[in-house]
């Protein structure tokens, strides 16, 4: 047993191909428009047909997402492995911070015993003697005992520290009865986190008493995760057969290294959708602009068929890079037309071109060309569809084929969620829209 004398906290642990595949997208666009409005063949009929025909058949194919969270710890690592991998494709093999975490997940990876015990508390009149909760917790198991500083918050903010997260078990001492930091402490301890209450019980109160006493100020989570502490330490050993039989039981180890597996994962997944998001908004900068450019040059307004002219593709492969999706691209395209059409149903085009109209009234000089607002309103609607495409594909993240049938149920709620963000970043919007006119009409 080691008995250190404290818990040191652990260290915590989108340039691309827009070129061709802009290009292609943008003559595509220009394309649709060309054919639909001049020559009046209805391509874009055919289209919507056959984005019909992809729904049925994709819907009829997968009801549910095929992905699923792993269950054992090699299904965590597989994951963890999987993340670690679409860093080194944004950062490379050589990043430090790549190094970092390959052996943080390596040191969970090959975790053994012993098992780690901490024994933390608001108050510390109320922990138990070290000696005597040494011996308490003996068993057949090695064990290692760390000794938590006294919980205390910082700017009013009660934050578990880092190290606590290691521990496979903790010990939470605390007096009868309880204060108002104990409960406030324990609303934030992570309901993963394996722990049990050693309550240290009032004079002459029995410890069935005790519970009762407690019972109404904890939640169901205590009610069997309790070791009451009578007449001091003396029979303390007994008081702690169940909390030495948790420790003793096959498994605690692989749960242990499964729950922390999930946190790393969890952790890594979040800094890799930030990475992401950095990317795809060089991607939404760009394409919006030759969204905008292809929808002027246009002799003839069709915003409509944007709906089917987004589904083509403009930016939904180098999307598929940046969050490693490996649904094929058809799927993808139909998500893009779907969020399209409900972007338009929600009256994107239409409040924007309003917008633009009351902003021309200030300011006339700026709007000189015709047909710049709707080519604006084509490159905001990009924007709108972008955004949400791309808080679908972070939803799907490890799906190996997105559930259509989902994606028609969350697209209102997606679309409108991602046209209110724009919404906020109006300003810059419009201010890229004043060099992009100056740009076309100098």
């Amino acid at each position: 047993m080691k008995f250190p004398l404290s818990l040191a906290p652990l260290l915590p642990p989108r340039q691309a191909l827009v070129g061709p595949i802009a290009l292609a997208g943008g003559g595509l666009l220009l394309g649709q428009w060309l054919v639909n409005d001049l020559l009046h063949v209805p391509g874009g009929g055919l289209g919507l047909l056959a984005a019909g025909a992809g729904v049925i058949w994709f819907g009829r194919r997968s009801r549910t997402p095929s992905f699923k969270e792993p269950s054992t710890v090699q299904g965590w690592v597989d994951r963890c492995r999987s993340v670690l991998d679409q860093f080194e494709a944004f950062e490379g093999e050589t990043a430090a911070g790549g190094r970092l975490r390959r052996l943080r997940l390596q040191q969970v990876i090959e975790r053994e015993e012993p098992l780690k015990v901490a024994l933390v508390c608001v108050d510390a009149s109320s922990r138990p003697a070290l000696e005597p909760l040494q011996q308490a917790l003996t068993g057949s198991k090695s064990l290692e005992l760390s000794l938590a500083h006294p919980l205390d918050s910082q700017d009013g903010e009660r934050i578990w520290p880092s190290g606590l997260k290691d521990q496979d078990l903790i010990l939470f001492s605390l007096s009868a009865p309880l204060m108002a930091a104990d409960l406030l402490w324990l609303q934030q301890l992570p309901r993963e986190q394996p722990a049990w209450l050693l309550v240290r019980s009032g004079q002459e109160q029995s410890s069935s008493e005790t519970q009762a006493e407690l019972a109404p100020q904890l939640d169901d989570r205590w009610f069997e995760r309790m070791a009451v502490m009578q007449n001091g330490d003396a029979h303390l050993r007994r008081a702690l057969v169940p909390i030495r039989r948790e420790l003793q039981k096959a498994g605690l180890l692989a749960e242990t290294r499964q729950r922390l597996l999930r946190g790393l994962h969890q952790t890594w997944q979040a800094e890799l959708e930030q990475l992401r998001w950095v990317r795809f908004q060089q991607l939404q900068g760009r394409t919006q602009w030759l969204v905008a450019g292809s929808v002027f040059a246009s002799p003839l307004a069709s915003v409509d068929l944007l709906a089917v002219a987004v589904a083509n593709g403009l930016m939904i492969r180098e999307m598929a890079m940046i969050w490693g999706s490996t649904a094929k691209i058809e799927l993808l395209q139909e998500a893009a037309a779907q969020l399209a059409r409900v972007a338009l149903a929600q009256g994107v085009v239409e409040w924007t071109g309003q917008t633009l109209l009351g902003l021309a009234k200030l300011d006339g000089g700026t709007w000189l060309v015709a047909g710049s607002m709707q080519a604006l309103s084509a490159a905001y609607l990009t924007r709108v569809v972008g955004r949400s495409m791309a808080d679908w594909l972070a939803l799907s993240a490890g799906v190996a084929e997105p559930d259509l049938v989902e994606l028609r149920q969350r697209a209102p709620l997606l679309v409108a969620k991602a046209a209110a963000e724009e919404r906020l970043n109006w300003n810059d919007f419009l201010q890229g829209s004043r060099r992009w006119l100056l740009q076309v009409t100098s």
